[in-house]
């Protein structure tokens, strides 16, 4: 079932009275209580259970995922991403002492956590559930009021949110607006303390002249052409799966997984069929028929990856049914690095392979584009990981498996240059919600005429030997 929104006036006219009302809230200092946010945390932890079988519903709606992927990725992420905050909420709210320097003494310096205010967060469609409340979940454990954008593409999945939320959420804090670009922009005119967006390029550099307007920071999680080297020195077998699985989960739909793969000459045919075994392993020899596998999301996407076929090298799938937006697990072999396919983010069920003379071109050929969301090395020889991790520059490297330190909680996640902004999880991702206030606190004792005029060469000999 597709389903598309159609612009509500109502609901734009009524955009400037919710972030005002949010406001209103916010300023009563409701929000501040870590008791209220661990309420709210408790009952987002609730909703996120008591409607899994929903939730999977949803997603299998808007993108077929499968049960066991909807609950690693999306829900199941998100419930343990809970429980992590909940654990640590009081810990990072606590004041964080620092030394105070002799010349201020007696005294105590120290940085304490305070919310941001009302905050706007833009979700992505891709995986969206788990990518609209992992930035909230930070956001309510920092104490401030919230807007929630889920993307208009994954109806589904956003209709299910705005239905809950205000079921289990105080709603006179945290508000959903569903919608498309007209409800989006409309939301981008009005003044937050914060946004978040997951997303591309093209609308980052939208929201970033918006949030200008009122000087408003902003956390931008984007994405780009992620590369994988494969050394010919690893395991072959292991790596194969896991490439496989953080390539075709969500039919490649994923911002961090491995977008082409860098591999020396003599080595490709090797992982070729490597990965054509494990594809079959896991997807069957026809993957339309895997529940496993999932759908792209519409038709304009479908027909954008189609493109990149054209004229390409495929030795592996290439079967398309447009009707049923299904796109098969397909691998190209490319001598072309100019080719449409290497100049955009794929964003699908396509793996690009270009052979390369040695295993330090590859180095080169990475530091030559944008900074990568994510780079991936599967090797065995410590000097090459060595080379690569100092090399290279990425938001987020993985050494011998894909995208797993997703799962781990105190490992912050963003991107560098062209792949984002900022960072989050855990308390990263209570940090980027925060304001980190500097606070000295000092004695009326030994109250030093030193710093006071009228100055002299003794005072200032002292004072250079204080500072």
């Amino acid at each position: 079932m597709t389903l598309e929104y159609e612009i509500d006036d109502s609901v734009i006219k009524q955009i400037p009275f919710s972030v005002s009302h949010l406001r209103k809230f916010f300023a009563s200092g409701k929000t501040r209580s870590i008791d209220w946010r661990v309420h709210q945390l408790q009952q987002l932890k609730k909703m996120l259970q008591e409607n899994e079988s929903r939730f999977f519903d949803a997603l299998s709606l808007d993108l077929h995922k499968s049960e066991q992927e909807a609950w690693t990725s999306e829900v199941g992420f998100l419930v343990s991403d809970i429980k992590h905050t909940l654990k640590h909420i009081r810990h990072w709210s606590q004041p964080r002492m620092v030394p105070t320097p002799l010349f201020a003494q007696p005294g105590k310096s120290y940085s304490l956590p305070e919310p941001l205010g009302t905050v706007l967060i833009i979700g992505a469609w891709n995986y969206p559930i788990q990518l609209m409340l992992a930035p909230f979940i930070a956001a309510i454990a920092a104490g401030n009021c919230a807007i929630i954008k889920p993307s208009e593409l994954a109806v589904n999945s956003a209709t299910l949110l705005a239905e809950l939320i205000p079921q289990y959420l105080d709603t006179d804090c945290y508000q959903v607006i569903t919608g498309a670009v007209s409800e989006t922009t409309a939301l981008l005119q009005q003044r937050f303390e914060h946004i978040f967006y997951t997303g591309g390029e093209t609308v980052a550099k939208i929201i970033m002249k918006a949030a200008a307007e009122h000087l408003t920071p902003v956390t931008l999680e984007l994405g780009g052409k992620s590369p994988c080297i494969v050394d010919k020195d690893t395991n072959l077998k292991v790596t194969a799966s896991r490439i496989v699985w953080s390539k075709w989960m969500n039919a490649g739909q994923t911002c961090i997984a491995p977008d082409y793969i860098l591999v020396e000459e003599g080595f490709v045919d090797s992982l070729v069929s490597a990965l054509r075994l494990k594809i079959e392993e896991f997807y069957g020899a026809n993957a339309m028929e895997s529940q496993d596998y999932g759908r792209i999301i519409n038709l304009r996407h479908f027909d954008r990856l189609t493109q990149y076929l054209e004229g390409q090298n495929v030795v592996y799938g290439g079967y398309i049914d447009r009707n049923k937006k299904y796109f098969s697990p397909t691998i190209i072999v490319s001598q072309d690095d100019q080719s449409l396919v290497m100049q955009e983010e794929i964003f699908g069920p396509i793996l690009v392979i270009l052979p390369i003379k040695n295993k330090l071109d590859a180095v080169r050929f990475v530091n030559e584009r944008a900074k990568p969301l994510a780079l991936y090395l599967y090797t065995n020889d410590k000097e090459f990981e060595t080379n690569v991790l100092q090399s290279t520059s990425s938001g987020n490297v993985g050494v011998n498996d894909g995208m797993m330190f997703m799962a781990n909680a105190n490992l912050p996640f963003g991107g560098v240059g062209h792949s984002g902004m900022g960072s989050y999880h855990g308390k990263t991702g209570f940090d980027t919600f925060s304001h980190l206030k500097t606070i000295m606190k000092r004695s009326f004792l030994f109250d030093v005429a030193l710093r006071y005029p009228p100055f002299n060469r003794l005072k200032l000999n002292i004072l250079r030997k204080l500072l």
